[in-house]
């Protein structure tokens, strides 16, 4: 963002520090000749409004691209955006043509209420009655792909499979969606199972208004008993920024009608819906908070009320590495007993464990429902997850230094190159600031700091950057912008991919002052 007149004044600063003329030896001519042609080039490139958006938009690949091929040298940076933009689309398109875009899911329900609810009259004279009986009673695996056809056609094949008590069957899903304009789409769904006939099935979405959509959902189920139609409208309204509220009518087997309200911000989730319909009419209401931290935890609760009961449900989820979500909830109703659910998101993939421990509601159960999966977690965590995060890490990194090893080097060298052509200038700013009782950088250091006892292992890794901080001072001030301090005259990065920060220790009017400033923070000394 920096105007004309920044980028002369700074290409005129550093052509006086750099200038081959103005350093005798002939080891410091030789490398200041290599830094001023730096500086030649990207002023010749920044200065120019036109080689100027070509490196922005695609850095110094674009330049040294031979007869111009992606843009028309004569084109205004504006119309240079709109085309790498358009190229982008181009990009994204055929990318999406060649992606699958699988989802899954797997779902194990487990019967573990032996551990609860025993009569023990029953067991006293059975070999091994001593060991409570935990059995996997329900199955359900699904899986879906896409396959974009065309730029506006996609084509989705879905299948399930489930078994419950020894009884199971599947079935097999193909949709075909056409986008007929920016306001809606369609969809024709075709399937087939073993315990249901034939499916066919008409999906519609339109946007009605910029603030209002509707759904509608038509399908004909075939089977021994004939034909089943069912529809299914969701009419859905902006509310306001960050609150949707949807209205649902749904015709056939199973008759209701819903309404809900959905409130998401940044960090809360607040639903709170109501049905009436057959065979099941009920309120619910859930709350979610979601904590900025960057594990982003979120802690859930909701209460659930109709004919076939109640239903209260506590749980939390967590972000365990780059790709993984696990979240536990407990279920507590009546009369349906007391559930664990253990669901474990891992990318596009979604596993599923519904544990039931009990048909009652015995405090017990409750109990370790609750505590139970904490101490394992923490346990997991602890013992497991941290270690494995933290050598993963340490292999990105390693193999990051690796990649750019021979990048670093040079940048070490043309950093050191730049501290000692500095030297002369340095003095001389220093004996104007003394004169003026100004700014004088007394101590400065930039990279990885450890101050936190509890990564007291590792080791620090900072650069002494004296020399090129006192060369930024102007007029008794320095003022650093918001971006990467590496790229600054006399610096290079110590810690490729770790977290710095820059350490300044300043005098100013005869006092001393220290500031840490992180990497991308912007900075400026003299504190007002």
């Amino acid at each position: 963002q920096a105007s004309q007149e920044e980028l002369k004044a700074a290409y005129r600063r550093l052509c006086m520090l750099y200038h081959p003329d103005k350093h005798r030896d002939p080891e410091l001519k030789t490398q200041a000749e290599r830094l001023f042609n730096l500086v030649h080039q990207a002023y010749e490139v920044l200065s120019d409004p036109q080689t100027r958006a070509i490196y922005d938009i695609y850095g110094r690949r674009g330049l040294e691209m031979e007869g111009w091929e992606v843009v028309e040298r004569k084109r205004t940076p504006a119309e240079i955006r709109e085309e790498f933009e358009r190229l982008q689309r181009e990009r994204e398109e055929r990318r999406l043509q060649q992606r699958t875009n699988p989802k899954g899911t797997i779902s194990v329900g487990i019967d573990a209420t032996d551990l609860f609810d025993r009569y023990d009259e029953e067991y006293e004279d059975v070999p091994g009655s001593s060991f409570p009986q935990i059995e996997i009673n329900k199955m359900h695996i699904s899986q879906s792909i896409e396959a974009p056809l065309t730029a506006t056609d996609t084509a989705i094949l879905s299948g399930n499979l489930s078994t419950q008590n020894g009884n199971g069957g599947g079935s097999i899903n193909l949709a075909l969606r056409r986008v007929t304009s920016a306001k809606g789409w369609g969809e024709l769904e075709f399937g087939a199972g073993d315990l249901q006939g034939p499916l066919f099935g008409l999906k519609i979405f339109r946007n009605l208004t910029p603030r209002c959509f509707i759904t509608t959902n038509c399908a004909l189920q075939f089977s021994s008993r004939g034909i089943r139609p069912g529809l299914t409208t969701v009419l859905a309204r902006n509310l306001d920024k960050n609150t949707m509220g949807y209205l649902q009518w749904r015709w056939g087997i199973q008759s209701a009608m819903n309404t809900s309200i959905v409130r998401d911000t940044k960090t809360s989730h607040f639903t709170v819906a109501l049905q009436l319909g057959i065979p099941h009419s009920f309120m619910m209401v859930s709350y979610q908070h979601k904590f900025q931290d960057e594990d982003q935890t979120r802690v859930k609760g909701s209460l659930k009320a109709g004919f076939f009961g109640t239903i209260v449900e506590y749980g939390a989820e967590r972000k365990i590495s780059r790709h993984s979500i696990l979240g536990a909830t407990v279920s507590v109703g009546v009369p349906q007993g007391v559930s664990l659910k253990i669901k474990l998101n891992r990318a596009s993939q979604t596993y599923f464990f519904p544990v039931h421990l009990t048909d009652q509601l015995l405090p017990s159960a409750v109990f370790y429902a609750t505590v139970g999966p904490l101490v394992i977690y923490f346990a997991m965590h602890r013992l497991i997850i941290k270690p494995y995060l933290r050598a993963q890490k340490e292999r990105e990194l390693e193999k990051q230094r690796e990649s750019t090893a021979s990048d670093i080097l040079q940048k070490k060298q043309e950093a050191e190159a730049a501290v000692r052509l500095m030297q002369e200038s340095v003095r001389r700013i220093i004996e104007a600031e003394e004169a003026r009782m100004g700014l004088i950088v007394v101590n400065a250091w930039y990279g990885k700091f450890v101050n936190d006892n509890s990564r007291k292992n590792e080791k620090v890794k900072v650069i002494d950057v004296t020399v090129p901080l006192q060369c930024l001072v102007k007029d008794s001030k320095l003022i650093l912008t918001e971006a990467s301090k590496a790229g600054l005259p006399g610096f290079y990065d110590p810690c490729v991919g770790e977290e710095k920060s820059l350490k300044v220790l300043y005098q100013f009017r005869g006092v001393l002052h220290q500031v840490m400033s992180a990497d991308n923070e912007a900075l400026r000394i003299p504190k007002q």
